[in-house]
């Protein structure tokens, strides 16, 4: 496959790259790791100033009319800088409904997620029973559930969305390793329930763009700390010589390098396919969350290593990107368990 990016797709890229270099600081993040977890600055930007929270939404509802590769673009760079954003919840609960939504369902929440309204999250392999439309359970592991005012649950072959808002439903917030995305147990009590109309193509929908999303955030925080640790290692005298130039420190960038650039393959074919409805998707899609998830986490160590005794301070980012990429090692299914899938499809019943 030869892949490039189109000419709007690469302004898209130069734009975000911009926007979240010059917005999602260090301290803006920090500020909000403390709050909530959530830039809500950022976030109003993101979805007004540039309209990209609605970049996977169809435009007949507010959305921009774009795919998969726009949203692993967006992503990417929003992973560069660690962004303190609930993409991954709008991302996945916007192509449940974008996927699977009555019309009805369409025009009463898609406006308001392509203008950035809602704070969205969703349950992976929820424990729920349903009763006459509403859900009882216990949910686990939510990002930015605490914050969230829409959840999307994947229950008994079914789609289901529930207003976090309303009553019999519990939210219980925990302290997280990644502080940039908090995690929360929400109880829900016979909460009421709104089911998509087609469910099967919500949750395909919700889990592509939820794998892509983690995959890309990886690939552009992998390729982040590569390009700080360079930078580091010109200017980081030792010996009379930057340290950069001992061939045991060039090794291990040059380890990232490669490990990266497979990563960007890995990401940009799964979007792509899809996009293009390809065959090859449910394989590319295990593929890319797999393998972006063990390049970030290598990288992540890396950099600490690499810039000696600062990496292993609060006030350096290093620890930022570590977490990040230990958060996204199990979000969405780990290594094993994708690894485990490719094999089914690769091997059949041979695995």
């Amino acid at each position: 496959m030869e892949f490039a990016f189109t000419s709007e797709q690469g302004m898209i890229a130069e734009t975000v790259r911009g926007f979240f270099a010059e917005n999602a600081t260090s301290d803006r993040t920090r500020a909000a790791m403390a709050g909530e977890g959530i830039d809500r600055d950022l976030w109003s930007a993101f979805a007004t100033e540039l309209g990209l929270a609605g970049i996977g939404l169809p435009e007949d509802h507010g959305g921009a009319g774009l795919g998969m590769v726009e949203l692993a673009i967006v992503a990417e760079a929003a992973g560069a800088q660690v962004a303190a954003l609930p993409l991954l919840g709008h991302g996945m609960v916007g192509q449940a409904i974008a996927r699977g939504g009555s019309d009805l369902q369409k025009a009463q929440w898609l406006p308001r997620l392509a203008a950035g309204e809602l704070i969205c999250t969703a349950a992976w392999e929820p424990q729920v029973s349903i009763g006459d439309g509403r859900l009882s359970g216990t949910l686990n592991f939510l990002p930015h559930g605490a914050s969230a005012d829409l959840l999307l649950v994947h229950a008994g072959g079914d789609a289901w969305l529930v207003e976090l808002k309303g009553a019999g439903i519990a939210v219980q917030r925990h302290v997280t390793m990644d502080q940039t995305r908090p995690l929360a147990t929400v109880t829900l009590d016979h909460a009421a329930a709104t089911k998509l109309e087609d469910g099967a193509a919500a949750i395909a929908g919700a889990l592509a763009a939820g794998w892509i999303c983690l995959a890309a955030e990886a690939l552009g925080g992998a390729q982040e700390t590569l390009d700080r640790t360079v930078g580091y290692a010109r200017e980081r005298v030792q010996f009379g010589r930057p340290v950069g130039s001992f061939q045991a420190y060039k090794h291990r960038l040059a380890d990232m390098m490669i490990e990266i650039e497979q990563a960007r393959s890995a990401v940009y074919w799964a979007a792509c396919a899809v996009d293009e409805g390809s065959d090859e998707a449910p394989l590319a899609l295990h593929a890319a969350k797999a393998f972006c998830a063990d390049t970030f986490q290598m990288c992540a160590g890396n950099m600490i290593q690499l810039h000696g005794g600062i990496g292993f301070t609060w006030e350096h980012d290093a620890h930022l990107f570590f977490k990040r990429a230990r958060s996204i090692l199990t979000l969405l299914g780990d290594g094993p368990w994708h690894r485990e899938q490719v094999a089914r499809m690769v091997l059949g019943a041979a695995a």
